[in-house]
């Protein structure tokens, strides 16, 4: 198992590869459609994609958590 101190990293690593994987896939699929070279095509967006997204998670995320907590009313 990873150590609990990585949890942050782990959950901006995988939440990029998740949204990217699913939004390049809706970008490439309207663009392209469903042809011979969709596959590898999807493969080199994702990637391009990913390479943006985690780095832009882990510094958007926190921030994220911040704001939320300013906005949601606890009682």
């Amino acid at each position: 198992m990873i150590p609990a101190r990585y949890a942050q990293v782990l959950f901006a690593f995988l939440l990029s590869i998740f949204m990217s994987f699913i939004i390049t896939f809706v970008a490439t699929i309207r663009t392209i459609g469903p042809e011979s070279a969709f596959i590898p095509t999807w493969f080199g967006t994702w990637l391009s994609a990913w390479i943006v997204a985690f780095p832009t998670v882990m510094i958007v995320a926190p921030v994220t958590r911040r704001l939320v907590a300013k906005l949601v009313k606890t009682d």
